[in-house]
């Protein structure tokens, strides 16, 4: 739950930047999340997903871009752009089982994105598993 909760901060914190270009203020975010409580999630593992996806979003988009197929990444949502890239980040750079990540990208879709009718959740999990032949050389 904490890894996942830090997904989803790592989420916020990159589409903010996907649309303003700044980053926002994490004791901000903080402070929106946690009104109705406390939200436990792993400060390390939100800011290397951050700085990770920042200091390698040339690579990664070049993967995502070799691996769409019939689209275009920048037609996609801000928040469809910005989970795929936190999956591929953390398939090119942590040693996470690429499918929980998988699996837990499409979570945050589900709760985030899908409008109930499952399309960015099909399409996100059939890009990011592509990604994941792709890497792993299949």
């Amino acid at each position: 739950m904490r890894r996942n909760n830090s997904r989803i901060k790592a989420m916020m914190v990159l589409y903010n930047y996907e649309i303003t270009g700044e980053l926002i203020d994490i004791e901000y975010l903080n402070a929106i999340i946690d009104a109705d409580g406390a939200v436990p999630y792993d400060d390390d593992f939100f800011k290397e997903l951050v700085a990770g996806v920042l200091e390698n979003r040339d690579e990664i988009n070049r993967v995502i871009n070799l691996n769409i197929k019939n689209w275009s990444f920048s037609r996609l949502s801000a928040v469809d752009r910005v989970l795929i890239q936190i999956g591929v980040y953390e398939m090119l750079h942590t040693l996470t089982p690429k499918s929980i990540i998988i699996n837990e990208i499409i979570n945050i879709t589900h709760e985030y994105s899908d409008l109930g009718d499952k399309t960015s959740a099909r399409f996100n999990n059939r890009l990011l598993d592509e990604i994941r032949k792709y890497i792993d050389g299949e």
